[in-house]
């Protein structure tokens, strides 16, 4: 059944009406849809504009549906143009002319606009809730590990001693900030469209706060035109999912990186790890790289919501139909690594020796030899200068800073004494950076707490 048939006296051919219907990805919505049209049957009966013993048996009529479609005893008509005509013409079918008196007042692009907004706004708490499980479980691998010497990278050279805990509390801070995202997401999606109509609201007598207080927005939209043919709030939440993306990859570069035996930083349980067809000896981290890989994926999806709506002319146009397909998967694929992802992260195995031996390589404690001499009263110039030479005889000798004799010390700068070793050895040289947001392990177990708090 097409809700339009009255104006065309041809039938539609096969070809276009697949290529125009949407049944197939918006039947998902069908709870959105039988919820929405609940409340816009209660609105019009409260409002007079049919009666109330309408209204019931609509709601009736509705209710009666959703549980048989939940149930698997309906089975949605994939020949259908849409959820939208799917549910009316079914209503119809089991109430009579009832059915027929739903769509008052109401256009499918008013319709829409609404069912999609209803799942989406489900979804971002859905997503919320992963995200903070995965900060909930970094935040207690940070605690665990918060005294567990690493080295600290830039441009991937060994650079400064950190901990892990410290390390992995940086995902932490950033995925708290995709949690803020999602928040102010939900707030600007929180305006109900229905009411619109098709673009320039109605003549009925209509309530739209009823509507409003009955599905649970904290307003209305305020024009009719805006309401139905925008869709920022699907590319807003597409943005925020990208930057989750974002945030995964980058974590699942590392874990790929930590796990090989060049790092051998950690150990991935085998539960989350597979081996090859032909080397027995290979243990891959395939989900982390599929994490990894799945983050152009909704890249993609992102991009394609902002190009569908960047020409488009108000009010709605058919463009706009491309919209859900692409929420949609990214919505999918964000929940999908996250509840990869999480698991993942939880059974790691962390290796802390290798950790302390790959600090101990790279004069990472080159920093902390400055800093010793400045605070001795060299200038942090000629403390920087004295340290590279340093350095440089270090590697002529095949020597760290840490075994480097003090006779070669005092040859560079004879401000050096014996109290140089304790000042650069790694634990101290972390333990001492206790600078809000530095790496000291009382600072780690603080903030580890502090994110903890936060998403509980």
């Amino acid at each position: 059944m097409q809700l339009w048939k009255g104006r065309f006296k041809k039938e539609l051919s096969k070809t276009t009406n697949d290529f125009n219907s949407s049944i197939s990805f918006d039947s998902r919505m069908f709870r959105e849809d039988i919820e929405g049209s609940i409340a816009h049957a209660t609105m019009l009966g409260k409002c007079g504009i049919i009666r109330e013993e309408e209204a019931e048996n609509i709601h009736r009529g509705l209710l009666e549906i959703l549980s048989d479609i939940e149930s698997g005893k309906l089975a949605i008509d994939m020949e259908a143009e849409d959820i939208h005509t799917f549910v009316e013409g079914e209503l119809t079918a089991r109430i009579g002319d009832d059915g027929k008196r739903l769509h008052t007042s109401r256009s499918r692009n008013d319709q829409v606009a609404l069912d999609i907004k209803l799942y989406l706004k489900k979804e971002v708490r859905n997503v919320r809730a992963l995200v903070e499980a995965l900060v909930k479980v970094i935040a207690d691998k940070a605690e665990q590990y918060s005294d567990t010497v690493m080295p600290g990278y830039t441009h991937l050279q060994r650079a400064q001693p950190i901990t892990f805990g410290h390390h992995l509390l940086a995902y932490a801070e950033m995925l708290l900030r995709d949690i803020g995202r999602l928040d102010d997401c939900l707030k600007r999606m929180d305006e109900m469209p229905l009411g619109s109509c098709a673009l320039a609201g109605t003549t009925y007598p209509i309530d739209r706060d009823i509507t409003r207080s009955l599905l649970g927005f904290d307003r209305v939209t305020n024009n009719s035109l805006d309401g139905v043919s925008d869709r920022d709030h699907c590319i807003e939440f597409a943005g925020a999912l990208s930057i989750i993306m974002v945030h995964l990859s980058r974590f699942s570069e590392e874990i790929i990186m930590w796990c090989s035996w060049e790092f051998k930083f950690i150990e991935l349980d085998d539960a989350f790890s597979t081996g090859s067809s032909i080397m027995p000896q290979k243990k891959n981290p395939d989900i982390a790289e599929l994490v990894r890989g799945k983050s152009g994926r909704v890249f993609g999806d992102t991009m394609t919501l902002l190009t569908v709506m960047k020409g488009i002319a108000l009010a709605y146009n058919k463009d706009m139909q491309e919209d859900k397909e692409a929420i949609f998967d990214a919505v999918d694929t964000v929940k999908m690594c996250l509840t990869a992802f999480t698991p993942m992260l939880d059974t790691m195995r962390v290796i802390p020796e290798n950790m302390r031996r790959a600090a101990a390589g790279g004069f990472i404690n080159a920093t902390d030899v400055a800093d010793w001499l400045t605070k001795h009263g060299v200038p942090f110039r000629d403390a920087y200068k004295a340290t590279g030479e340093l350095v440089a005889r270090c590697i002529e000798l095949g020597l760290d800073l840490e075994s480097l004799p003090i006779e070669e010390y005092q040859k560079v700068c004879d401000v050096f004494t014996d109290d140089v070793y304790r000042a650069i050895s790694l634990e101290y040289c972390v333990s001492q950076r206790t600078a809000f947001g530095g790496p000291a392990p009382e600072n780690v177990r603080a903030q580890a707490q502090r994110v903890r708090k936060i998403v509980e």
